[in-house]
């Protein structure tokens, strides 16, 4: 293939690319969604932008200048970097599949996309606090050449991690359990780098070297960071080929499930079945296990942090803050998609008469049973003294008496469906209301719990939070009628769009 047929499928892959989204038929009631992120967008780049001017003029008190303070740190802004792309970034494999029927070598595709992964404004965002940092913390040492040798070091290195993270996106298809690998390999790099000797700390002091290179344009500093990239593409390319003949010639694998029966939910009736349904949904389809397992986790993470640590001790706003997230984070995460994952039998459900409210009812039994996992993960920080075991009981109730409530309003706006064996990331698109809803399920709570703790005190806050939650607890027969009338009014535009989003997927 000449270079300039090479450049004319890249241009048309590109344009490809920018119109798939366009053309998606759940464009229209995305827009507002996407203006949504645009703003969140800005308001971290204008976050990022605030540090990158604070840290170059603070003083850190060491015989180190600002920026090498900054190189030095290199790891952990690689680590964020590698794990918010779990929330971006796609494998190449599902993009190539359309273009398997046309006469382009796979080869070439799978260059394209990978130089494409590369060149993404995604590596560019960290610029936001890079770029104002550099002004102010390097130009005065080594001029405005010395700053573009600095950004382009670090733009290579952002690539770097991006065919780094996209080796375990691929694995992370096949099981979970490959990101303990990266997971270990941090933990081992920061162990010994930083902490197992504690006179000469060779990861800090060999990230500030590599620092300085960039700014003086010293060779062998971007080529090392270059041969790595190619290692790793290379790696990427073979792994992509092998993950594009199983999306493309993939067999379904019908495991053999032991049932259980759960007899005990026998007594409750349809209610009781349902439960059944939400409880097997959440032991075997792969997106619904997932969303439980990391509301879990970071709930598990969030106390042992609180418990064991001092980070958070004289932080009265943010220990509010993690006393009401380790009880909302599971149901936030699971309730956002409320009624989507229906969306698959929607038709089946609605053939029976007020099918739709027993299934409602067994959805808050069982979010409220789920409630038991943080509430024993937060006998630790009460061990410690960290909160008090009324403030937990508080937060609990409060969690199934208003917060729930809240996210269940959702029954009768969602109309998206929910993948329930695919990737996360290609599940389900998240709409205006999903996001709003989310955030204020995590965000007013604590604003009210905080206001409720600057006006009285610990004790009398949680006190009020646990009679708000017990009194909505209580009505939720009420709520859930309601909720259940307004899902009815518009039954008939959800299962529309329940369809669509199916059928397109």
């Amino acid at each position: 293939m000449n270079f300039s047929r090479a450049k004319l499928l890249y241009k048309l892959i590109r344009k490809n690319q920018k119109l798939a989204t366009r053309r998606h038929p759940m464009i229209d009631k995305n827009k507002a969604m996407k203006v949504f992120i645009y703003i969140m967008a800005a308001f971290w780049a204008v976050y990022l932008m605030f540090f990158g001017v604070m840290f170059g003029t603070i003083d850190f008190g060491t015989a180190f200048e600002n920026f090498d303070m900054i190189d030095g740190g290199m790891i952990w802004f690689l680590i964020m970097d590698f794990y918010l792309r779990f929330s971006m970034q796609e494998t190449p494999a599902q993009e190539i599949k359309p273009y398997k029927l046309l006469p382009i070598k796979q080869n070439f595709l799978l260059n394209v996309f990978l130089i494409r992964l590369g060149l993404r404004g995604y590596n560019l965002f960290w610029f936001f606090f890079l770029l104002p940092f550099g002004i102010l913390a390097i130009v005065k040492f080594y001029g405005v050449l010395g700053l573009l040798g600095w950004l382009l070091g670090w733009w290579l290195l952002f690539v770097l991690n991006s065919y780094w993270y996209l080796i375990f996106r691929t694995l992370n298809q096949r099981s979970w359990l490959f990101l303990l690998i990266p997971t270990a390999v941090y933990a081992a790099i920061i162990y010994f780098g930083m902490f197992h000797s504690s006179e000469h700390q060779w990861l800090f002091d060999g990230c500030v070297q590599l620092g300085r290179a960039f700014c003086q344009w010293i060779p062998w500093a971007y080529l090392i960071i270059l041969a790595m990239i190619v290692v790793l593409f290379f790696v990427n390319q073979r792994m992509q080929r092998a993950c594009v003949y199983r999306e493309i010639a993939q067999v379904e694998h019908i495991q053999k499930v032991k049932s259980t029966e759960m007899s005990y939910l026998n007594r409750f009736g349809i209610i009781g079945e349902f439960m059944k349904l939400e409880i097997k949904s959440t032991m075997r389809n792969k997106v619904v296990r997932k969303q439980f397992m990391t509301g879990a986790i970071c709930t598990l993470m969030f106390c042992l942090l609180f418990a064991f640590t001092d980070v958070y001790d004289n932080m009265t706003f943010m220990r509010t803050y993690i006393c009401v997230y380790c009880f909302a984070c599971l149901g936030t995460i699971t309730l956002t998609n409320v009624m989507c994952m229906e969306g698959n039998y929607i038709d089946f459900l609605m053939s029976r008469k007020e099918s739709v409210l027993q299934l409602l009812k067994a959805k808050y039994y069982f979010n409220c049973l789920m409630l038991i996992f943080p509430l024993l993960f937060s006998i630790a920080p009460i061990v410690q003294g960290k909160i008090l075991f009324i403030e937990a009981l508080g937060c609990m109730f409060f969690t199934s008496g208003a917060i729930f409530p809240f996210l269940f309003q959702l029954a009768a706006y969602n109309n998206q469906t929910l993948q329930l064996n695919v990737q996360v990331t290609k599940a389900g698109r998240s709409t205006k209301h999903q996001m709003i809803f989310s955030l204020a399920a995590l965000l007013v709570p604590m604003l009210i719990m905080y206001i409720l703790i600057v006006i009285f005190n610990v004790e009398v806050a949680a006190w009020v939070m646990l009679a708000i939650g017990l009194l909505g607890t209580m009505l939720s027969p009420v709520w859930l009628r309601n909720i259940y009338h307004r899902f009815m009014i518009r039954r008939y535009d959800n299962m529309v769009g329940f369809r669509d989003s199916l059928n397109h997927d």
